[in-house]
Protein backbone atom coordinates (compact mmCIF):
# COMPACT_ATOMS: atom_id res chain seq x y z
CA UNK A 1 0.00 0.00 0.00
CA UNK A 2 1.41 3.38 -0.99
CA UNK A 3 1.59 6.47 1.16
CA UNK A 4 -1.11 8.10 -0.94
CA UNK A 5 -3.48 5.21 -0.30
CA UNK A 6 -2.75 5.36 3.44
CA UNK A 7 -3.76 9.03 3.50
CA UNK A 8 -7.23 8.20 2.15
CA UNK A 9 -8.13 5.84 5.00
CA UNK A 10 -10.88 7.53 7.08
CA UNK A 11 -9.20 7.07 10.46
CA UNK A 12 -11.94 9.01 12.22
CA UNK A 13 -14.42 6.44 10.89
CA UNK A 14 -12.38 3.66 12.49
CA UNK A 15 -12.76 5.48 15.80
CA UNK A 16 -16.51 5.93 15.32
CA UNK A 17 -17.09 2.24 14.56
CA UNK A 18 -14.82 0.99 17.33
CA UNK A 19 -16.48 -1.07 20.09
CA UNK A 20 -14.72 1.32 22.50
CA UNK A 21 -17.03 4.16 21.47
CA UNK A 22 -18.90 4.85 24.74
CA UNK A 23 -22.51 4.60 23.57
CA UNK A 24 -23.54 1.34 25.26
CA UNK A 25 -24.09 -0.63 22.04
CA UNK A 26 -22.95 -3.86 23.73
CA UNK A 27 -26.07 -3.92 25.93
CA UNK A 28 -28.57 -4.32 23.06
CA UNK A 29 -29.41 -7.28 20.82
CA UNK A 30 -32.11 -5.71 18.59
CA UNK A 31 -34.48 -8.63 19.12
CA UNK A 32 -31.84 -11.31 18.62
CA UNK A 33 -32.11 -12.45 22.22
CA UNK A 34 -35.75 -13.42 21.76
CA UNK A 35 -34.98 -14.99 18.39
CA UNK A 36 -32.44 -17.24 20.14
CA UNK A 37 -34.90 -18.03 22.95
CA UNK A 38 -37.55 -19.00 20.37
CA UNK A 39 -35.11 -21.21 18.47
CA UNK A 40 -35.19 -19.08 15.33
CA UNK A 41 -31.46 -18.46 15.71
CA UNK A 42 -29.64 -21.51 17.03
CA UNK A 43 -26.40 -21.98 15.09
CA UNK A 44 -23.98 -20.31 12.70
CA UNK A 45 -26.18 -20.68 9.63
CA UNK A 46 -29.31 -19.25 11.25
CA UNK A 47 -27.30 -16.45 12.90
CA UNK A 48 -25.85 -15.52 9.51
CA UNK A 49 -29.30 -15.48 7.94
CA UNK A 50 -30.72 -13.33 10.74
CA UNK A 51 -27.88 -10.81 10.77
CA UNK A 52 -27.49 -10.48 7.01
CA UNK A 53 -31.24 -10.43 6.50
CA UNK A 54 -31.62 -7.63 9.03
CA UNK A 55 -29.01 -5.57 7.22
CA UNK A 56 -30.66 -5.86 3.82
CA UNK A 57 -34.35 -6.01 4.71
CA UNK A 58 -34.49 -3.64 7.66
CA UNK A 59 -31.46 -1.42 8.07
CA UNK A 60 -30.81 -0.63 4.41
CA UNK A 61 -34.39 0.29 3.56
CA UNK A 62 -35.05 2.41 6.64
CA UNK A 63 -32.02 3.52 8.64
CA UNK A 64 -29.69 3.48 5.64
CA UNK A 65 -31.94 5.43 3.32
CA UNK A 66 -32.70 8.06 5.95
CA UNK A 67 -29.07 8.24 7.08
CA UNK A 68 -28.23 9.05 3.47
CA UNK A 69 -30.78 11.86 3.45
CA UNK A 70 -29.48 13.22 6.75
CA UNK A 71 -25.91 13.18 5.44
CA UNK A 72 -26.94 15.04 2.31
CA UNK A 73 -28.87 17.55 4.39
CA UNK A 74 -25.82 18.22 6.56
CA UNK A 75 -23.65 18.73 3.49
CA UNK A 76 -25.93 21.51 2.25
CA UNK A 77 -26.65 22.88 5.74
CA UNK A 78 -30.36 22.09 5.48
CA UNK A 79 -31.48 21.74 9.09
CA UNK A 80 -35.12 21.21 8.22
CA UNK A 81 -34.38 18.29 5.88
CA UNK A 82 -32.10 16.78 8.52
CA UNK A 83 -34.77 17.08 11.21
CA UNK A 84 -37.46 15.65 8.92
CA UNK A 85 -35.38 12.57 8.07
CA UNK A 86 -34.52 12.04 11.73
CA UNK A 87 -38.17 12.30 12.79
CA UNK A 88 -39.15 9.87 10.03
CA UNK A 89 -36.59 7.36 11.26
CA UNK A 90 -37.68 7.72 14.89
CA UNK A 91 -41.28 7.06 13.85
CA UNK A 92 -40.19 3.83 12.15
CA UNK A 93 -39.20 2.04 15.37
CA UNK A 94 -41.73 -0.78 15.83
CA UNK A 95 -41.28 -1.50 19.53
CA UNK A 96 -40.70 0.38 22.75
CA UNK A 97 -37.32 -1.31 23.25
CA UNK A 98 -36.06 -0.41 19.79
CA UNK A 99 -37.16 3.16 20.34
CA UNK A 100 -35.43 3.39 23.72
CA UNK A 101 -32.27 1.78 22.35
CA UNK A 102 -32.11 4.30 19.54
CA UNK A 103 -32.76 7.29 21.81
CA UNK A 104 -30.28 6.26 24.49
CA UNK A 105 -27.49 5.52 22.05
CA UNK A 106 -28.24 8.73 20.16
CA UNK A 107 -28.16 10.70 23.39
CA UNK A 108 -24.88 9.08 24.45
CA UNK A 109 -23.17 9.82 21.15
CA UNK A 110 -24.55 13.35 20.98
CA UNK A 111 -23.30 14.09 24.50
CA UNK A 112 -19.87 12.71 23.62
CA UNK A 113 -19.72 14.81 20.46
CA UNK A 114 -20.77 17.93 22.34
CA UNK A 115 -18.00 17.28 24.89
CA UNK A 116 -15.61 16.99 21.94
CA UNK A 117 -16.67 20.48 20.78
CA UNK A 118 -18.64 19.41 17.70
CA UNK A 119 -20.81 22.51 16.99
CA UNK A 120 -23.80 20.72 15.44
CA UNK A 121 -23.93 18.31 18.38
CA UNK A 122 -23.80 21.19 20.84
CA UNK A 123 -26.68 22.85 19.00
CA UNK A 124 -28.73 19.64 19.14
CA UNK A 125 -27.91 18.70 22.73
CA UNK A 126 -31.03 17.96 24.75
CA UNK A 127 -33.03 16.93 21.68
CA UNK A 128 -34.05 13.26 21.17
CA UNK A 129 -32.04 12.36 18.04
CA UNK A 130 -31.78 8.87 16.58
CA UNK A 131 -28.41 7.16 16.72
CA UNK A 132 -27.94 7.34 12.91
CA UNK A 133 -28.59 11.09 13.11
CA UNK A 134 -25.88 11.53 15.74
CA UNK A 135 -23.56 9.30 13.71
CA UNK A 136 -24.22 11.42 10.61
CA UNK A 137 -23.28 14.54 12.59
CA UNK A 138 -20.01 12.91 13.69
CA UNK A 139 -19.15 11.71 10.19
CA UNK A 140 -19.89 15.12 8.68
CA UNK A 141 -17.82 16.93 11.29
CA UNK A 142 -14.76 14.76 10.65
CA UNK A 143 -15.24 14.82 6.85
CA UNK A 144 -16.03 11.14 6.44
CA UNK A 145 -17.73 10.63 3.08
CA UNK A 146 -21.41 9.60 3.43
CA UNK A 147 -20.95 6.28 1.60
CA UNK A 148 -18.02 5.32 3.82
CA UNK A 149 -19.90 6.48 6.92
CA UNK A 150 -22.93 4.39 6.00
CA UNK A 151 -20.76 1.32 5.48
CA UNK A 152 -19.24 1.95 8.89
CA UNK A 153 -22.62 2.35 10.53
CA UNK A 154 -23.83 -0.91 8.99
CA UNK A 155 -20.63 -2.61 10.10
CA UNK A 156 -21.35 -1.63 13.71
CA UNK A 157 -24.75 -3.33 13.40
CA UNK A 158 -23.24 -6.51 11.98
CA UNK A 159 -20.43 -6.60 14.53
CA UNK A 160 -22.79 -5.94 17.44
CA UNK A 161 -25.18 -8.65 16.30
CA UNK A 162 -22.34 -11.15 15.91
CA UNK A 163 -21.09 -10.33 19.40
CA UNK A 164 -24.61 -10.89 20.76
CA UNK A 165 -24.99 -14.15 18.83
CA UNK A 166 -21.71 -15.43 20.23
CA UNK A 167 -23.13 -15.06 23.73
CA UNK A 168 -26.67 -16.24 22.97
CA UNK A 169 -26.07 -19.32 20.82
CA UNK A 170 -22.47 -19.93 21.82
CA UNK A 171 -20.88 -19.35 18.46
CA UNK A 172 -17.13 -19.66 18.41
CA UNK A 173 -14.90 -16.75 17.44
CA UNK A 174 -14.09 -18.36 14.11
CA UNK A 175 -17.79 -18.72 13.28
CA UNK A 176 -18.30 -15.09 14.21
CA UNK A 177 -15.50 -14.05 11.88
CA UNK A 178 -17.00 -16.07 9.04
CA UNK A 179 -20.31 -14.26 9.47
CA UNK A 180 -18.54 -10.88 9.45
CA UNK A 181 -16.49 -11.79 6.37
CA UNK A 182 -19.66 -12.83 4.58
CA UNK A 183 -21.29 -9.57 5.70
CA UNK A 184 -18.93 -7.47 3.55
CA UNK A 185 -20.75 -7.99 0.21
CA UNK A 186 -24.08 -7.76 2.04
CA UNK A 187 -23.14 -4.33 3.38
CA UNK A 188 -21.94 -3.22 -0.05
CA UNK A 189 -25.32 -4.19 -1.55
CA UNK A 190 -27.22 -2.65 1.35
CA UNK A 191 -25.43 0.68 0.97
CA UNK A 192 -26.07 0.69 -2.78
CA UNK A 193 -29.77 0.06 -2.09
CA UNK A 194 -30.00 2.75 0.60
CA UNK A 195 -28.53 5.38 -1.71
CA UNK A 196 -31.06 4.81 -4.48
CA UNK A 197 -34.40 4.41 -2.69
CA UNK A 198 -37.15 6.92 -3.35
CA UNK A 199 -39.27 8.28 -0.54
CA UNK A 200 -42.14 5.89 -1.26
CA UNK A 201 -39.75 2.91 -1.07
CA UNK A 202 -38.50 3.60 2.45
CA UNK A 203 -39.83 1.36 5.21
CA UNK A 204 -38.93 -1.50 7.51
CA UNK A 205 -39.95 -4.93 6.22
CA UNK A 206 -38.31 -7.10 8.88
CA UNK A 207 -41.47 -8.43 10.54
CA UNK A 208 -39.68 -11.11 12.56
CA UNK A 209 -37.30 -8.61 14.13
CA UNK A 210 -40.20 -6.35 15.10
CA UNK A 211 -42.08 -9.24 16.69
CA UNK A 212 -38.97 -10.51 18.49
CA UNK A 213 -38.24 -7.06 19.87
CA UNK A 214 -41.80 -6.64 21.16
CA UNK A 215 -41.86 -10.09 22.76
CA UNK A 216 -38.44 -9.49 24.31
CA UNK A 217 -40.05 -6.91 26.58
CA UNK A 218 -41.71 -9.71 28.58
CA UNK A 219 -39.04 -12.39 28.17
CA UNK A 220 -38.36 -14.01 31.54
CA UNK A 221 -34.56 -14.25 31.46
CA UNK A 222 -32.58 -11.58 29.62
CA UNK A 223 -28.95 -10.62 29.07
CA UNK A 224 -29.68 -7.63 26.83
CA UNK A 225 -31.86 -4.53 27.02
CA UNK A 226 -33.50 -5.12 23.64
Amino acid sequence: MTGTQDETIPLHLLRLVSPSLPVGAFSYSRGLEYAAEAGWVKDEASARDWIHGTLENSFAVLDGALFWRMSEALSRDDSQAFDDADAWLAAGRESRELQLEDRRMGEALLTLLADLDVPKAQACLGRPLTYPAAFAIAAHHWSVAPAAALKGLMWTIAEGQVAAAMRLVRLGHTAGQRILIDAVPVIERAVATARTLGDDEIGNVSVAMAMASAWHETQYSRLFRS
